[in-house]
């Protein structure tokens, strides 16, 4: 069954990737710039951006272009991998035998982002983070929709993914691409936007986790393509554009 909503806004960044215009042509065939920052936020407090990791600031890069300054949505986070290079520092600094920062650790969870998405915007609406694994962008867009029909006007949805640290092996972990990527999507399910339908689908697709199959999605976003399937672990999603 495809479920119909409307997209009001979205912004992407990858590094030297930001504009609409520079997603319509595939990421593959023209890499991302290598240690390129996200732009300087505008209007996330300075004090809080002192606390942003670069995947936090990647997030709130996107974000920032979807919501004025204190507009409050509800909000779904998605990330496979969250802030893993932070997790990692922290425990070869314990078998280094040295102690942990409270505040480093606070900022290292998955839900980390999340909760300073609701600082900086004085959000107290629901916000829900997930952690997908193989099912790649669907979870994110299946809690998306029933948050929306639920009864919320519209909702926020934020998908990032920074590079596996070297430390995971190929094996097994095949899951990262070789630049940090963030998108974030303004959705409702009626006005002005552009009209998606989004449906789960038998698949035998292997396009990899939320990581590999992001840049994708972007690129069905600011392209011509009527539709989009992605798969992997015998799960399937399809986009269609109404």
């Amino acid at each position: 069954m495809a479920h119909p909503f409307i997209l009001r806004r979205w912004s992407a960044w990858a590094p030297g990737l930001l504009d609409q215009a520079d997603w319509r042509s595939p990421a593959a065939g023209r890499p991302p710039l290598e240690n390129q920052a996200p732009p300087a936020l505008q209007y996330t407090p300075k004090p809080l951006q002192r606390r942003l990791s670069p995947l936090a600031r990647a997030a709130f890069c996107v974000i920032e272009r979807c919501l004025a300054p204190g507009e409050q949505l509800a909000a779904v986070f998605s990330s496979s991998h969250g802030e893993i290079g932070s997790c990692l520092d922290m425990l070869q600094d314990l078998q280094h035998g040295e102690e942990l920062s409270p505040t480093a650790f606070s900022l290292s969870v998955h839900n980390a982002i999340a909760g300073l998405y609701s600082i900086a915007y004085a959000n107290q609406l629901e916000i829900n983070c997930l952690a997908p694994a193989a099912a790649g962008l669907g979870p994110g867009f299946i809690e998306a929709l029933g948050l929306l029909y639920s009864g919320h006007d519209e909702v926020l949805l934020v998908f990032y993914d920074a590079v596996l640290p070297d430390f995971f092996p190929t094996p097994g972990y095949a899951s990262s691409l070789a630049y940090p990527c963030a998108a974030a999507l303004r959705l409702a399910l009626d006005g002005p936007g552009l009209a998606l339908a989004f449906a789960p689908a038998d698949s035998t697709r292997q396009d990899g986790e939320q990581p590999l199959q992001l840049p994708a999605f972007i690129e069905f976003l600011a392209g011509d393509r009527s539709h989009l399937d992605l798969g992997n672990g015998g799960r399937g999603w399809q986009w269609r554009k109404l």
